[in-house]
């Protein structure tokens, strides 16, 4: 089978991931989606299809909601934890500097680690699939970064037990290369199509081995067109194949995360909005359907009987149609009966289906003082989808912030990394309600009682909207100690000044 070849699952699902990139969109891309998202009448013509689809209206519910829970789930910046001191300009250990640096600029094209997160979770939102690859750079760039793919361009995949687990052996991914032109002219340069081929394969006599027996290689393959007696043929050749090292040492895995709103693995998962894209169609049809009804009986349209049919007759408070014929008759045709108002009542029920099936995303959730029976039975409950969603991407996040430190340390393989070392969390409270009075004095409690860390306090805190975003716990520490009052100062009285008013 060609390298192209997809994978039956990618098949299968392929039409949905399409059908949500038009959606969300918006409405030109939907209304050139043509007949597959809005079929034709009965006997229309081209014409009267293109008049019928351009008075529809498309009211992108889907893409607000999409758009509501990426805000909700970055109201609070996503909490990162790597080794303490990383600054990319202190003297601080290679791996501190190395997750700094990342941090900063994680794909290599300026996107801070924070807005890379957003775009893995608006991809997992709208399409419910997204893919990172974590390489290394080239000779002037040797530092580890982040590539992003899309759910269309993961087109193969493979899972084989390897040493007793489950591990991903083959990935396909699909992506454009800047090939610049022969010659000296430096604007010659075109985007051409290849496929990255992640492979992981046992190591042989040949090839420098690993500690588990196997090794990641990389192909590069690009299509070649040549014309044959039958016409255009397409032939995928290989243009580079490669085995990248890390301190002269073949990787042991693939090192790429899958992104779903539910695990890590590379099982395609159910869109999250498929059901609010669904409604969100069935609502663009009713209203083409409304539109277009209202087109032909809400004009006023004249009518005579018994006159002339030579006459010219003509509207206006300055003309009167007379007739010799005994009983002529005119007037204006007018539409009455409920036909209009079914199209209105089914749209207005299409607006609250989207409204309802978006609220079940955002089932309520945890407070900082919930109690025991509560959390049972919450817990008994429908989990909330967009919790579950930023639960799973934090989960690969960490996966992709534990291979860049993977690269830069001595460990053996990546899930020698703990959560300890390495971590990034996305927002899971997504109320606007900040922290009440009562929970902030049982914490405080709690902290003096001994019961929970100075640390676990001031998280609550962070959590429940006391603290601000950004300020750290070293930086609490410093402004309760700078605010609080010497020792024999009652409240509410100065301080006692130390210094000396000069001569």
């Amino acid at each position: 089978m060609p390298v192209n070849s997809t994978h039956p699952d990618y098949d299968a699902v392929l039409p949905a991931w399409l059908r949500a990139r038009d959606v969300l969109a918006g409405e030109d891309a939907v209304k050139a989606g043509g007949e597959k998202y809005l079929p034709k009448l009965d006997a229309q013509s081209d014409d009267d299809f293109k008049a019928y689809k351009a008075r529809a209206l498309f009211f992108n519910a889907a893409a607000r909601t999409a758009d509501g829970f990426l805000g909700l789930i970055f109201r609070r910046e996503p909490t990162v934890k790597v080794p303490e001191g990383a600054s990319r300009t202190g003297t601080h250990s290679g791996l501190a500097v190395a997750l700094a640096e990342f941090g900063e600029d994680a794909d290599m094209q300026g996107t801070a680690l924070t807005a890379y997160a957003k775009n893995v979770v608006a991809e997992v939102v709208g399409v419910g699939r997204a893919g990172t690859l974590v390489d290394w750079g080239d000779a002037a760039e040797q530092r580890a970064y982040a590539v992003l793919y899309r759910a269309e361009q993961i087109l193969n995949w493979r899972t084989e037990r390897v040493n007793g687990r489950n591990k991903v052996t083959l990935v396909v991914l699909r992506e454009d290369a800047v090939v610049v032109g022969e010659g000296a002219d430096e604007f010659d340069s075109a985007v051409v199509e290849q496929i990255r081929v992640l492979k992981l394969v046992k190591s042989t006599a040949e090839k420098p081995d690993t500690a588990s027996g196997w090794r990641y290689e990389v192909e590069i393959w690009r299509p070649h067109r040549e014309w044959t007696w039958r016409g255009l043929r397409v032939k995928w050749e290989m243009v580079e194949s490669r085995v990248p090292v890390r301190h002269g040492w073949p990787l042991p895995e693939i090192p790429f995360v899958f992104h779903g709103p539910q695990h890590s693995l590379p099982d395609i998962a159910k869109l999250p909005l498929e059901a609010i894209i669904a409604a969100n169609l069935d609502h663009y049809r009713l209203d083409a359907d409304y539109k277009h009804g209202l087109h032909y009986t809400a004009l006023p349209t004249a009518y005579v009987c018994g006159f002339d049919k030579e006459s010219e007759l003509r509207i206006g408070s300055s003309t009167a149609w007379t007739s010799e014929v005994i009983g002529a008759t005119a007037g204006f045709l007018e539409f009455k009966g409920q036909g209009l108002q079914t199209f209105e009542r089914a749209q207005d029920r299409d607006e609250r289906l989207m409204a309802i099936l978006g609220s079940r995303m955002l089932e309520a959730q945890k407070r900082v003082g919930e109690t025991a029976a509560a959390i049972e039975l919450r817990q008994s409950g429908e989990n909330s989808v967009l919790s579950t969603l930023a639960l799973s991407v934090s989960d690969g996040l960490t996966h992709v912030l534990r291979w860049v430190a993977w690269w830069n340390s001595t460990e053996a393989v990546p899930e020698d990394i703990g959560e300890d070392r390495v971590l990034v969390q996305l927002n899971t409270d997504f109320s606007n309600k900040g922290m009440a009075s009562d929970e902030l004095t049982a914490i405080v409690s709690a902290w003096e009682a001994g019961a929970i860390s100075r640390e676990t306090m001031f998280d609550l805190f962070r959590r429940g909207e006391v603290l601000p975003a950004g300020r750290s716990d070293e930086d609490e520490k410093r402004l309760v100690a700078a605010s609080r009052p010497p020792a024999g100062t009652k409240a509410g009285e100065p301080a006692p000044s130390s210094s000396k008013e000069g001569n």
